[in-house]
């Protein structure tokens, strides 16, 4: 059942985005698109100046922006680097963006950063050292972070929670909001044999702030993760069961690499218009209740 005004604790959405790439800086600048808000890719900008930080300032005058970072470390058990929470917050201060997100998941260990989503084990112990961190950085940023769940291709033994069982109490105990990446979870589920419905079920509505809807690679007994790929059908099969349990919720298409010309990213939102004005007309598509 759709969440009614009074119990959603996310923000109202704001429409349809896509991710800022580098290659289609030119085309925002020159000419309004058909986009209601862009994401960037945090660490993109976390630099004294140059081109990067000319180029957002330049675009943001135009479009509201997230902020969507990949090396937060969430995971860690040694707590989060302060140094680059500063540096976030000070970006944040720059953009002033309608939410700051990040994944749920660890980069790495002693200072090192393996420039990969890890997934966790589901345990208590997990559990205590995310909320930890997540506080350490709602502290820092003055706001609610917004948590994605990511892919994974193994599991491991020590886990005593389903994994959406676990984005769900890790929402709840750090009081933060949800980004639901429909194609991760497609992903996992048939690598692991799980049921994306249910999963989709043991999420709490009222958090849901934004989904992602993205591409992968098939592999025949595999999927593998891209995002350097067209959204195929049955991720957006799973995108309309989203939106009938969570309503019309910010949607962006997230796309990393083999990236296309802008207008063919454009005709995949426009699908994701109409998916989402079909399950909920009366919104025309556009805002949450």
């Amino acid at each position: 059942m759709r969440p009614g005004p009074a119990s959603r604790v996310a923000q109202p959405s704001p429409g349809f985005g896509l991710g800022l790439r580098s290659t289609h800086y030119r085309e925002f600048i020159e000419r309004p698109q058909p986009v209601d808000w862009l994401e960037v890719i945090s660490e993109n900008y976390l630099v004294p100046g140059g081109k990067p930080l000319a180029m957002l300032d330049t675009i943001r005058a135009n479009y509201p922006m997230v902020m969507h970072g990949v090396s937060m470390n969430l995971g860690a058990v040694e707590g989060l680097d302060a140094d680059y929470l500063r540096q976030l917050a000070a970006l944040a201060r720059r953009v002033e963006p309608l939410w700051i997100s990040d994944h749920l998941c660890w980069t790495g260990a002693h200072g090192r950063n393996l420039h990969d989503l890890l997934p966790l084990p589901y345990t208590e112990e997990a559990l205590q050292v995310v909320v930890r961190n997540i506080g350490q950085a709602q502290d820092t940023l003055g706001r609610r972070l917004v948590i994605e769940n990511v892919s994974s291709y193994l599991d491991y033994e020590v886990s005593h929670l389903g994994e959406a069982q676990f984005v769900a109490e890790v929402a709840r105990r750090a009081d933060c909001l949800l980004l639901v990446d429909v194609n991760n979870i497609h992903v996992s589920a048939v690598n692991h044999g799980f049921d994306a419905l249910a999963y989709l079920d043991a999420l709490p509505a009222d958090r849901v702030q934004q989904i992602h809807v993205a591409g992968h690679s098939d592999h025949g007994d595999h999927l593998i993760d891209t995002h350097d790929q067209p959204v195929a059908e049955p991720v957006w099969q799973l995108y309309a069961e989203a939106l009938r349990r969570f309503g019309p919720v910010a949607t962006m298409i997230e796309r990393d690499d083999h990236i296309p010309p802008l207008a063919e990213l454009l005709v995949e939102l426009d699908q994701a218009r109409v998916i989402s004005e079909t399950t909920w007309p009366s919104d025309a598509g556009r805002k949450a209740a």
